[in-house]
């Protein structure tokens, strides 16, 4: 009689990435195609309102494309990419950015903590592998992870990173409420109050003229402080 081997009798988990996107005709393609050339089939876009062909290069690529009639903002998005997902039955959910700023290889450093059971939700940190990263964005980040810990007594090295893996269990208990930037740090303040298992591995961020371009603006931190501000004091 053939002897089963205990990882073929292991059920395959099934892994959904999540791409918030708006306006990324420039890099989405190459980002999907990049995607299924490393394995993973099972992406869902969610177009927040693009006036570009985000959505039929999507579409091209085979992804699950949902569309925003109008640009929510990056909560949003994702909380319609994560409810997508469930519906998918997905074991592992990822939230991968759209511009070309994370590196496929990334994915299976947050994964894996997820199938070992040793966290529930795993954060990519771009602060535990600072190299090439702008001063800017390092400051701006710091700032963010500190306020981030003032409010929700939290802290973790990359409170804005884009790139997340849950396991389905804590995709399931995240409740995100704000449609917009400061989400972020919401996912943040859900980890502490559900009591999630929560781990950070290094990430490499590929900065390019265009991801420089389209990430977060020095502006938008203030505003982001400003909005946990006010979302904390009316709670």
């Amino acid at each position: 009689m053939k002897k089963i081997s205990k990882q073929n009798n292991k059920k395959r988990l099934k892994t959904y990435i999540v791409m918030p996107a708006y306006n990324e005709e420039k890099s989405i393609g190459k980002v999907l195609k990049d995607l299924k050339r490393a394995g993973y089939k099972n992406i869902v876009v969610v177009d927040d309102g693009s006036k570009d062909k985000t959505s039929e290069i999507a579409k091209r690529e085979n992804a699950i494309v949902l569309r925003h009639l109008i640009n929510r903002g990056l909560g949003g998005a994702l909380g319609t990419g994560i409810a997508a997902a469930l519906k998918k039955d997905a074991d592992i959910i990822v939230t991968f950015d759209a511009d070309g700023q994370h590196a496929v290889s990334d994915i299976k450093k947050l994964t894996e903590p997820i199938k070992k059971k040793q966290a529930e939700i795993v954060i990519g940190s771009r602060l535990m592998n600072s190299k090439g990263m702008p001063l800017i964005r390092r400051i701006g980040n710091w700032e963010l992870n500190f306020v981030t810990y003032l409010l929700f007594g939290i802290f973790v090295t990359d409170s804005q990173s884009g790139l997340r893996a849950f396991s389905r269990n804590a995709a399931e208990k995240i409740d995100i409420q704000t449609n917009t930037m400061e989400v972020s740090s919401e996912i943040i303040k859900e980890i502490k109050e559900k009591k999630l298992k929560l781990k950070e591995v290094p990430i490499k961020a590929i900065y390019t003229e265009y991801s420089l371009k389209k990430g977060q603006k020095f502006l938008n931190g203030f505003r982001i402080i400003q909005k946990l501000f006010i979302n904390w004091w009316m709670r």
